[in-house]
């Protein structure tokens, strides 16, 4: 997860199905921003990787949203920096 985390500057830790990671997903799409997501529910190792992510950041739900390292939180918390103006600068700290 460390590895992941530190080679891209955002990255989702999603499940395909779920309506908040879309949501997260299409804020990024929207501002043309590439992200990696990791699709839990379509790794074998999914379940524990949630677990390792609660230990991480205090929080098991999906998605989990790090940009440049660190956890900004979940979907909402991602649309509320957005909506404060503060996404787009964080993400540019990573160029």
């Amino acid at each position: 997860i460390q590895d992941i985390i530190s080679h891209n500057c955002v990255v989702i830790f999603s499940k395909t199905k779920c309506p908040y990671c879309k949501m997260a997903k299409n804020l990024f799409e929207g501002l043309n921003v590439n992200y990696t997501a990791v699709e839990l529910d379509e790794n074998t190792n999914g379940r524990q990787f949630q677990d390792i992510l609660e230990q991480m950041t205090g929080g098991r739900t999906v998605p989990r949203v790090f940009i440049n390292g660190t956890c900004v939180g979940g979907a909402t918390d991602t649309q509320k920096l957005h909506e404060e103006g503060k996404l787009l600068s964080l993400i540019q700290q990573c160029q």
